[in-house]
């Protein structure tokens, strides 16, 4: 009878370890973050809370900063989640507006209040800064070698033939820091001549990525030259001995990466003790892992044993003229630029491309001519022209009522849209694709082709 009592007992056992170390996991208390971040990012910051807060458990939901406010919107995550934690402050604003966020103001009293100009934390206290993000440049050295390429300093140097093919980036609809570095340009170079750079920078793209981690990867591993990120992916490369570089452009913001506890937060308390942390000295030097390489909103972190390559943002004239960042602007028509890029760019590149190439090769005629060519001049005007032409002024895209028409996302040019939305976007594509190849044929006709 002994064998039977055995494996009675060894049954026994087998139910009460996990009975055990479910009753062991119950005396935790779990803290969930929707983060944009890599897990190589959260996780730094998760393993040192947790072995501060031994009964504490962090999850951690990545999400792009687009996925993750559509995520928090549905009504069956709410009362789920306790932080949002991304880079982009105008999804911030999103929150706030619809009173998503719960207020907190954390105790730290030696953090700048401003930094470029922004301020670090919201000066409505419903979300906090945690570390800076600038928006630029990312440069393979190696690859602008090889290629022969001159290394670019501003954005507009992005739009030279000679760039043609080297450059990747992502859309903004698809990225939150993208959606940053675009509405950056669109507010400090003005709409209209903004979206004529943008359209000139992605003209001379090989690839618009499905996430913003795809550009840092491909000009890494050297597929492209050239990527328009932000600054923390160069940095964390360059951490890793990766030859690359990164370029802050006269014409670029400098803006906190923030974290807020979410109004219907199940842990708020312990939500505000993970702001705290991430904002007191040792949060702060965590940032200088190479894994994370992101700047610290504490000036006294800038010591000596700061890596050389590290801009230093409470210096401006290591990173640039940067400008502040007008984040309620951005935040009225977040989702009306995203669609503009979407129907103008991502879903009609080729055309773009098209267009483009023909208008520069018309010009390397023109500097290469020892005469006057009117024809061929005047076809290139009128061409680029049509190219830039946006089908909707800044005035009308930041009317809470029309931008409140784009609440649905398209993920392939075939998707169809319903409602109002649809058929503006619709009518925005149809224009759009007109006027491309309307450029393409009037340079093509006055090359003689």
């Amino acid at each position: 009878m002994q064998q039977p009592l055995l494996i009675a007992a060894a049954l026994a056992l087998s139910v009460a370890l996990p009975t055990a170390a479910r009753a062991e996991k119950a005396g935790q208390t779990r803290l969930v973050i929707v983060s944009s971040f890599p897990k190589a990012v959260t996780g730094v910051f998760q393993r040192a809370f947790e072995a501060a807060h031994p009964h504490v458990t962090v999850q951690v939901e990545k999400k792009k900063t687009t996925a993750g406010l559509r995520y928090l919107e549905k009504r069956e995550n709410r009362g789920k989640v306790d932080l949002f934690w991304v880079s982009a402050p105008d999804a911030f604003e999103v929150l706030k507006e619809k009173k998503r966020l719960r207020r907190f103001v954390p105790s730290a009293r030696d953090i700048p209040r401003r930094i470029s100009g922004y301020p670090v934390n919201d000066p409505d206290g419903y979300y906090s800064g945690f570390a800076a993000s600038g928006y630029g440049i990312m440069l393979n050295t190696d690859y602008l070698t090889r290629h022969r390429l001159t290394r670019p300093r501003r954005w507009i140097d992005l739009t030279r033939s000679e760039y043609r093919g080297a450059i990747s980036l992502c859309a903004p609809s698809r990225s939150g820091t993208t959606h940053v570095a675009v509405e950056a340009i669109l507010q400090l170079v003005g709409w209209r001549e903004g979206w004529a750079l943008i359209k000139g920078i992605a003209a001379n793209a090989g690839t618009i990525t499905q996430k913003s981690s795809h550009v840092p990867k491909g000009v890494a591993a050297g597929d492209f030259g050239i990527g328009i990120v932000i600054d923390f992916y160069a940095l964390r490369e360059q951490a890793q001995g990766a030859t690359v570089d990164f370029v802050y452009p006269p014409a670029t913001v400098l803006v906190p990466a923030s974290i807020g506890i979410l109004m219907d937060a199940p842990q708020p308390e312990l939500a505000a003790r993970f702001i705290e942390f991430l904002v007191s000295p040792q949060g702060q030097q965590l940032l200088l892992t190479p894994e994370i390489s992101r700047l610290p909103i504490r000036p006294e972190i800038y010591g000596p044993a700061i890596p050389d390559y590290y801009p230093h943002p409470f210096a401006a004239s290591q990173i640039g003229a940067h400008k502040a960042f007008d984040v309620h602007r951005s935040r009225l028509r977040y989702n009306v630029v995203n669609a503009l890029f979407d129907t103008m760019i991502t879903f009609h590149l080729d055309e773009l491309r098209a267009a483009m190439g023909a208008v520069q090769e018309a010009e390397s005629r023109l500097l290469a001519s020892s005469h006057p060519l009117p024809r061929l001049s005047a076809a290139v005007a009128r061409a680029r022209d049509l190219i830039d032409q946006t089908p909707v002024d800044e005035l009308t895209s930041s009317d809470p009522k029309f931008a409140a028409l784009f609440t649905q996302k398209r993920k392939t040019a075939d998707q169809p849209l319903s409602g109002r939305q649809g058929k503006i976007e619709t009518e925005w594509e149809k224009t759009t694709r007109e006027h491309y190849r309307q450029a393409h044929d009037l340079v093509r006709a006055a090359l003689g082709e």
